[in-house]
This record gives C-alpha cells, structure tokens and sequence, in this order.
C-alpha cells in the first residue's frame, strides 16, 4: 500500500549477528528517517560497529530485513554501495599526498566527469575550510584538517546516507564543534546520518533520536529529552550562608541536607513551573539561598543507568 510517505533511510527488523558462540546482535530493530542524524549509543563491546558494518554492506547478517535508501543490503548490496559514505575513527586519506590530491584521487575513483573534477574538489576545500592548505602535504595537517578532509572525501560521491563512526575521538573542542557543524550542514541539505559516539555531549546536542545498545539489544530509543526523563534525580541545589537557615530550608521543602558545605538538594523534574515553586516558598518563609543550580539527568546518567556502566573513557588517540 502507498501511503505517500517517503521510506526511511534506514529501516532494520530482527537483525541478527553472531562469531562463532558469541552473539553480538541479537533482533535489532532500528528506523532512520530521512535527513536526520540518529545516534547510537552503548559500551565498548556492545555491537556498534558491527552494526554500521552490516549497513554499509562490510558484513553480512545472519538474519533479519535490512533496507539502506530502500534497498536490500543483503540483496542489492551495489545499489547501497552507490548511496552511502562511511566516515570511520580511522581516517582514510593519504597523508604523503595533499589535500587537494585526495579529494581529486578520491573523484577519480568515483568515476567523476574529468571536467568537473577539479572544481568539485576546489568547492570542497572552499567549504571545508581547508582553501590554504589545499596544496600542502597532509602529515602537516592537524587532526581537525585531517578529520575535516576526511569528511570532504566521503563527500565526493554525493551519498544520501552517512555512516560516522567517533567521527570527533582525539579532536579538540573547538575542532569538534567544526565537525559538528559541519554535520548539522550536511544534514540540512537533506543528508542522513548515522553516528556512533562514546562522546554523550555529542549524541546529545546533534541526534535528533538516540538508541542505547547493549549487550546485543536496544535497551532504549527516543529523543535525548525522551531519554534523560527515564532517569530519576534531577534536584535543586540550594547552598545557604547560614546553617539555621539551611535547617529552615529543609523543614520547609524536604530534600537531602548536607551540613557539612550547607547545601540542601530537592527533587524536581527540571521545570521553570518546579524551580519558581520552590523560589516562592522560601521567599514566603523570609530564607535566602546564598547560591542556586539545577541538575537534570544528562546522557551519562541514561548511559549509567541503562547499562549498569559509567561513561566510556575518551580515547585520546587510537
């Protein structure tokens, strides 16, 4: 039945995967929609890689139905082939070459028009921001120029859904807000992405749905704000000048006191509605916190209480 709607990018049911006695996947199901970034997360081991190795055709699965851009992986690996890019942790350029070779070599190997080839890499390094090294030797770039050439050259071939797997491990910040915007650029022209991370700040500010995998299965999927609301213990924290006035607080509004450093810590579920209520009821009581925050439950948290594990370390370098 036609329903008007177009498919997803990225539709999997019952995927399944083992080595030998081992199973790494274990009935899967995940939905991508067109032009928009979905993250996956989960702990080392979990079956991240491989499962963006069996949607980019690098391996086979040993059940379920797996559509790429409305094609069979299993079936019609070519025509997947011809519409995905894969950005690995591992860059794929050659470094005795310049950035400007790269991205010419990398047209070649697509078969792009020999007339259209030099422009299109001009136009790349032009967006990239790599215009003043185009013509240097890439093992003089730093590691956000290689990341970001890196990205241009998945480029080359035009593809409609993007594999990024730690697509910013070793960058520093301000290399990897470039990263991130250029993602969100690429998906505002209409890109899908599909992004495995360790770095949850990441999976945070660019996926619009998050999946959390572990041990071989979807533990949880939604949006990040979906995710974090699973967590209990969101709370203001109020620190007070005075320990009276940190007794008054307590017997006013509950909470956990901590006499030591004065503060008091009340449950909220992170609302303006909450934090006004608590705000009124200490002024109608005359008590003045001396300092005040609020903490809502953040991706680490979801991680930790998800799959029993604190936040993966950041590999610096790999």
């Amino acid at each position: 039945m036609h329903t008007g709607q177009p498919a997803p990018a990225i539709a999997v049911t019952g995927l399944r995967k083992s080595f030998g006695e081992q199973v790494v996947l274990d009935g899967i199901d995940l939905t991508v929609p067109r032009g928009t970034i979905f993250s996956l997360l989960g702990p080392n081991g979990a079956g991240k890689t491989t499962t963006v190795q069996i949607l980019s055709t690098l391996l086979r699965a040993d059940g379920g139905e797996i559509r790429v851009g409305g094609h069979d992986v299993a079936a019609d690996p070519d025509a997947v082939r011809s519409l995905i890019g894969v950005t690995g942790q591992f860059s794929a350029v050659d470094e005795l070459l310049t950035g400007r070779e790269n991205l010419l070599l990398m047209a070649d190997l697509h078969h792009r028009p020999r007339a259209e080839r030099r422009r299109l890499a001009d136009d790349l390094l032009d967006r990239f921001d790599l215009t003043e090294a185009a013509d240097k030797v890439v093992s003089g770039y730093s590691g956000g120029m290689t990341r970001r050439l890196d990205l241009a050259m998945t480029l080359v071939g035009e593809p409609e859904v993007i594999f990024l797997d730690e697509p910013t491990v070793g960058l520093d910040p301000r290399s990897r807000r470039a990263v991130w915007d250029i993602i969100r650029e690429l998906v505002s022209g209409g890109v899908t992405i599909f992004l495995t991370t360790q770095y949850l700040d990441e999976a945070d500010e660019l996926a619009q749905r998050v999946a959390v995998l572990e041990h071989g299965r979807i533990v949880a999927e939604g949006t990040p704000e979906q995710l974090k609301r699973l967590v209990p213990g969101g709370h203001i924290r109020l620190t007070f000048a005075e320990s009276p006035d940190l007794a008054a607080a307590a017997d006013l509004l509950g909470g956990v006191a901590e006499a030591e450093d004065r503060t008091l810590a009340v449950p909220t579920d992170g609302s303006v509605t909450a934090l006004r209520a608590v705000l009124d009821r200490l002024e109608g009581a005359r008590i003045e916190p001396e300092a005040l925050s609020v903490h809502t439950p953040d991706l680490d948290d979801v991680f930790l209480t998800l799959t029993g594990q604190s936040v993966p370390e950041k590999e610096s370098a790999r």
